[in-house]
């Protein structure tokens, strides 16, 4: 660790060089003054204003103006070729947009492809101080008896990131091969493409470990360790892990779902190994439940089969109304809402005889269970203009109240 400290001391004595300092000081100019720069030229020449064109611009001048002047410019070169190369990442993006969703995409161009063209730049920073090579040869320290070198560390850390960021979508392609070659469902699919990411991010796990240089009893050890730790402090992590297969596999908790949790339509959004992601549509909340819920509470899914739900609404007329032409009038009223499914038909019903009224229901079939809340106001506004344009009362409870006198005095 000593001998690292001293190589990074070192390059500060590399910034002492006059040369170098009016690079630094020119690069720190065009990236910080060039938004003053910029609200000055952006209403003559918009095109001009843009960072993508300017920044490479102005480092292109100063670095023919070095050249000319027989001066030092590699930093300003390296700096001008740094920007266009983070700038052609958006023409990367473009490209995979074609054949990868937009969210994976996003996924991959945050997580991997664009911190690895910043290691790969800082790499490139670095070389003109010192030379990587001889970095990676310092001793930083002794783990398990094993002596570990940072270049052997970086390469280690680096090839889980890789592992761990990067392997989503080629296992989801092998996924999508087994399924078309042996025809699997979708949520088997997803369940074999999250096996195949985290067997490769085990087998580099273990490879770093042998690569860093731990010994095979150390490994041992510590996988050891985390067998007792599954049983005692991390039981439930890992039963949310095989539940989350398990899932995948079955099929019965799937991305589009509808389930009836707490009292509420909530579809689900994504199933992923410890938990599974809804969508509550009444306050735009997402609810993050354990994967094991499912397996020790019942849930009731409305699209197991088909998405159709039958829904209900309940209304009373008064006494003095038939009770025939008050279902038909229901069913009529049913039959007008364009979003109740024709087939099954709507169906009236009586339900009871009550103090003050009789009580019916409207039973009806919709396509979509999480529209439900609005249609049954929808369907509730028709009857209540139907009931009024035929003169059919919805009676309330009231109470008359009688002074009675009491016994006579003796």
């Amino acid at each position: 660790m000593n001998l690292l400290l001293m190589e990074i001391a070192g390059w500060f004595g590399y910034l002492q060089r006059l040369e170098v300092r009016v690079q630094v000081i020119l690069l720190l100019l065009v990236f910080l003054g060039q938004g003053a720069l910029r609200q000055r030229l952006a209403p003559r020449f918009p095109l001009a204003g843009r960072p993508s064109v300017m920044i490479p611009s102005l480092l292109g001048l100063l670095s023919l103006a070095l050249g000319l002047a027989h001066q030092p410019w590699g930093l300003v070169l390296l700096g001008l070729l740094l920007y266009l190369g983070w700038l052609g990442l958006g023409g990367v993006r473009q490209v995979l947009g074609r054949f990868i969703q937009h969210q994976q995409l996003q996924l991959l161009e945050t997580r991997l492809i664009r911190p690895a063209y910043l290691l790969v730049s800082v790499l490139l920073v670095i070389r003109v101080f010192d030379n990587p090579q001889d970095l990676a040869l310092i001793p930083i320290g002794e783990w398990f008896g094993s002596e570990v070198t940072l270049g052997s560390l970086f390469l280690a850390m680096l090839t889980l990131y890789v592992l761990a960021m990067g392997t989503g979508p080629p296992s989801q392609g092998v996924a999508w091969l087994v399924q078309r070659s042996v025809g699997i469902s979708n949520g088997s699919r997803r369940a074999l493409a999250l096996m195949i990411r985290y067997t490769a991010v085990a087998f580099g796990i273990v490879w770093a470990l042998d690569h860093v240089g731990f010994n095979r009893t150390a490994i041992l050890a510590v996988a050891g360790g985390l067998s007792v730790g599954l049983g005692f402090g991390i039981k439930e992590v890992f039963s949310n892990f095989v539940s989350g297969l398990w899932l995948l596999f079955e099929g019965s908790v799937r991305p589009g779902e509808v389930l009836f949790i707490e009292g509420d339509p909530c579809e689900v959004r994504s199933l992923g190994l410890r938990a599974a992601v809804l969508w509550r549509d009444r306050d735009n909340a997402e609810l993050v439940i354990p994967n094991q819920t499912f397996f020790t509470n019942t849930t009731v899914t409305y699209t197991g089969s088909d998405t159709m739900r039958r829904s209900q609404v309940l209304v009373s007329a008064a006494y003095h109304h038939d009770p025939v032409e008050v279902i038909a009038l229901l069913e009529a009223t049913a039959r007008s809402q364009s979003r109740i499914l024709p087939t099954p038909a709507p169906k009236g019903l009586l339900l009871h005889y009550g103090d003050s009224s009789i009580d019916y229901a409207l039973r009806f079939w919709i396509a979509n269970p999480m529209d439900n809340v609005s249609i049954c106001s929808e369907v509730q506004a028709g009857i209540w203009r139907a009931f009024r344009d035929r003169d059919i009362e919805i009676p309330f409870p009231q109470q008359v109240q009688y002074q009675v006198e009491g016994p006579p005095k003796s």
